[in-house]
C-alpha cells in the first residue's frame, strides 16, 4: 500500500489519536513509522507497538513564561528541524499525520522541507501553540469540535469529530474487577489528573478518602511519579498511568473525575460515564481545557469544578452530587453524542491526500 509516519507526544493526549489510527494503516498493509522525542511519553506508548519502527529526535518546549530553557530550547528545535529532514528524506513516507505537541513542530517543518504532505489533528476548542505554528505547513487541519473552524483557515479545515479508540469498546467488566479486586457492593469512581498527573486534584482526593471510600470504590490514577505507597484504604487502587487495562477499568466505572482534554473527555462522552471535570487553570495551560469543559458543561455532559476552589470537602459534595444525578447526564449524552465515524473520516482524507501527492 503506502508509507505513513506518524508524530505527536509530550502528553498522552498528544498519541491517543496516533494510537487509535495506527493499527487500522496496518491492517490495511500500510508501512507505519513514528518520529517522537528521546523521553517523552510517547516513545513509552508507542515501544509496545508491534511493527512499527520508531526514530526520535530532538526536541524543546515553547514557553508562555520566563525561564532559563527558554534559551536553550529554541536551538534543540532547529536541531530537531535538521534530524527530522534527514530520517525523512531517508524513510520516503507517502504522508505524515501529526498529533501536536512541542515535538511535532520540527517534524511538520522537516516535512515541509521534503515536500511531503502533512495532515494535522486539532482535539481542543482552539488551537494549540504548536499546532499554531504547524498549520500554516500543513494541507489539512482536522478538527473534534464543529466550531474550531472559527480558528483556522477555512480551506484546511476538515471537521471529522472525536476519534475514539476502538480498544475502549472491548473492555471486560470481569477483567475491570479482577484487576482492581473490587466487587459490585459500591460504585466505581475513576479519578485522573492526566498522564503527567496533578498534584493538587491528588492531594485532595487523598484528604478525602475516608469520607469517599464510605461510599465508592475508587480507582486513582495519580500521573507519572505521583503515586503515594503510604495511602491506603478499602477499595482504593491507585497507579500511574493506564494503557492496556483502561478499557476494563472505564467499563466497571460509574463517575470519572478527570482533567479535560479534549480526547479524554470525548471518550467518556462516547462511553456514556457522568463527568466532573477539574480543567488546568490558565497559570498552567492556556486555558484550552477550560473552554473545552465550558462546552460540555452547556451541553450538559458534565459538572465542572475549577482548581482554584478545589478542596476535600467541596470534591466530595460535587461528587456525591455528579452521582445522585447520573441518570440525567447519561441521558443528554445519548440523545446528544457525535455519532460519526472519525477514524473513518480520518483514514479517507489521508490516503486521498497521500493518492493526490
Amino acid at each position: 500500500m503506502g508509507k505513513i509516519m506518524f508524530t505527536g507526544g509530550g502528553s498522552a493526549g498528544h498519541v491517543t489519536v496516533n494510537l487509535a489510527l495506527m493499527p487500522r494503516f496496518q491492517a490495511e498493509g500500510w508501512t507505519v513509522e513514528y518520529l517522537g522525542s528521546h523521553t517523552g511519553i510517547e516513545k513509552q506508548l508507542i515501544a509496545d507497538m508491534p511493527g512499527v519502527k520508531y526514530f526520535s529526535i530532538a526536541t524543546g518546549k515553547l514557553r508562555r513564561y520566563l525561564d532559563w530553557n527558554n534559551v536553550k530550547d529554541p536551538f534543540k528545535v532547529v536541531q530537531g528541524v535538521f534530524q527530522a529532514y534527514r530520517i525523512i528524506k531517508r524513510s520516503k513516507p507517502d504522508i505524515i499525520f501529526s498529533k501536536g505537541g512541542f515535538v511535532s513542530v520540527p517534524v511538520v517543518l522537516g516535512a515541509k522541507l521534503n515536500r511531503v504532505p502533512v495532515i494535522i489533528h486539532e482535539s481542543d476548542l482552539t488551537p494549540g501553540l504548536a499546532n499554531r505554528i504547524a498549520i500554516p505547513f500543513a494541507t489539512k487541519v482536522c478538527t473534534t469540535f464543529s466550531d474550531t473552524d472559527q480558528h483556522l483557515p477555512k480551506s484546511k479545515v476538515y471537521y471529522v469529530g472525536p476519534i475514539i479508540r476502538e480498544a475502549l469498546n472491548r473492555g471486560s467488566l470481569a477483567r475491570g474487577r479482577a484487576w482492581s479486586g473490587f466487587t459490585n457492593a459500591k460504585p466505581v469512581l475513576l479519578i485522573m489528573g492526566g498522564s503527567l498527573g496533578s498534584r493538587k486534584i491528588n492531594l485532595a482526593v487523598r484528604e478525602s478518602l475516608p469520607q469517599l471510600t464510605k461510599r465508592y470504590q475508587i480507582v486513582h490514577l495519580c500521573g507519572k511519579g505521583q503515586t503515594d505507597n503510604t495511602v491506603s484504604a478499602p477499595g482504593y487502587v491507585q497507579a500511574e498511568y493506564l494503557q492496556d487495562e483502561l478499557p476494563d477499568v472505564l467499563t466497571m466505572t460509574d463517575l470519572v473525575i478527570s482533567r479535560a482534554g479534549a480526547n479524554s473527555i470525548f471518550e467518556f462522552l462516547h462511553l456514556r460515564k457522568p463527568m466532573l471535570l477539574i480543567p488546568l487553570t490558565k497559570a498552567q495551560s492556556r486555558g484550552d481545557q477550560i473552554l473545552n469543559a465550558d462546552s460540555f458543561r452547556k451541553a450538559g455532559y458534565s459538572d465542572v469544578l475549577q482548581e482554584e476552589e478545589l478542596t476535600a470537602d467541596l470534591l466530595i459534595s460535587r461528587i456525591n452530587q455528579l452521582y445522585d444525578n447520573r441518570q440525567a447526564y447519561i441521558k443528554r449524552m445519548e440523545t446528544g453524542a457525535p455519532h460519526a465515524d472519525a477514524l473513518a473520516n480520518v483514514m479517507d482524507l489521508i490516503k486521498q491526500v497521500a493518492k493526490q501527492r
